[in-house]
């Protein structure tokens, strides 16, 4: 590993100092295979791999030119999108999170693009802590919303509105990103501070005894972006391995797996009552609850890494 420190934190400035740092950190250090993450990181990586001649793996987590961030600044959409169509079709090894995002990609570029879902390996994670262990209150139901990325437009700010009509939960919201700050002044103006916590980013083995502790896992993305729409959130396949019923939007690929395996609900609209309704009806039915949990353990031994490692190594075994 190892880490930069850059003069710029953000911004275009940001971004281009990075690419010219990474470059020139690759171009002065020995490398059999580059492994791009990501379309900011594309450029240095493919420069270096037709400098040296050596194999590039590109991983995209995302549909990084629709994302909210991107699709509102139209001159900085197009120097991604430059960057995306010059290289992308010259790559030969493309993985992707999603087979949405991958059909994107094929249509766009005509490359075969692999899908390798983000999903955790099956290792079983004991419940050592109890709810009052953790400060949780035991006689209110616990809903969670967990994730490095609570950005804009996930529906934070929905879920948060929606806690006005639920007196017998509590929302931990575990993690970090844009809006959290936001969110924090947002329930301190309802006055919900009784009834939602943020913790900051945990230990995976730490975040599991909160997750474990829940009664429901929340992922709302909204569908105002290609990319969220075709998105397949890390924090669903928590959930399932963590073994607690989801409410999710209906975005494709997690209502499709909601369905396939029956683990959980979706909203039909991001108002705040609905989704208050929705999350009583999940958690204040136990017979449904216990159904939903059962089918999140078989869920889980479908929906691991072992199974899809297997698309991964299948490529760089080429380049053992």
């Amino acid at each position: 590993m190892h880490r930069m420190r850059l003069l710029f934190e953000k911004g275009p400035l940001f971004y281009a100092e990075y690419n010219i740092r990474l470059f020139v950190f690759l171009l002065f250090h020995k490398t059999d295979l580059l492994v791009s993450n990501d379309l900011d990181t594309l450029l240095p990586n493919y420069l270096i791999s037709k400098l040296k001649t050596k194999p590039i793996v590109y991983d995209s987590h995302e549909l990084f030119t629709e994302t909210p961030e991107v699709i509102h600044r139209k001159f900085v959409q197009n120097v991604w999108l430059r960057i995306e169509k010059w290289i992308f079709p010259k790559l030969k090894d493309v993985f992707t999170v999603s087979d949405s995002i991958a059909e994107v990609y094929k249509d766009k570029y005509n490359v075969d693009v692999k899908v390798a879902r983000n999903v955790p390996p099956t290792r079983k994670f004991d419940l050592k802590k109890t709810k009052k262990e953790l400060d949780i209150p035991e006689d209110k139901k616990i809903i969670i919303l967990q994730g490095s990325g609570i950005n804009i437009q996930r529906g934070a700010e929905e879920l948060i509105q929606s806690m006005q009509y639920l007196d017998e939960h509590l929302l931990l919201i575990i993690g970090g990103g844009d809006v959290i700050q936001d969110l924090k002044q947002l329930t301190s103006k309802l006055n919900l501070n009784n009834s939602i916590r943020f913790i900051p980013r945990q230990p995976i083995e730490q975040l599991y005894q909160y997750t474990m502790n829940a009664d429901l896992g929340i992922t709302i993305d909204k569908d105002t972006n290609l990319n969220y729409k075709y998105s397949l959130g890390n924090k669903l396949f928590d959930y399932i391995h963590a073994g607690i019923p989801v409410l999710a939007t209906p975005l494709i690929e997690i209502k499709q797996i909601i369905g396939n395996y029956k683990i959980g609900d979706t909203i039909d609209s991001h108002d705040p009552q609905h989704i208050a309704g929705k999350i009583k009806m999940m958690t204040l039915n136990p017979v449904k609850s216990n159904e939903w949990k059962e089918n999140c353990k078989f869920a889980a031994l479908e929906l691991c890494w072992e199974k899809e490692e297997k698309i991964v190594l299948e490529v760089y075994k080429k380049y053992a």
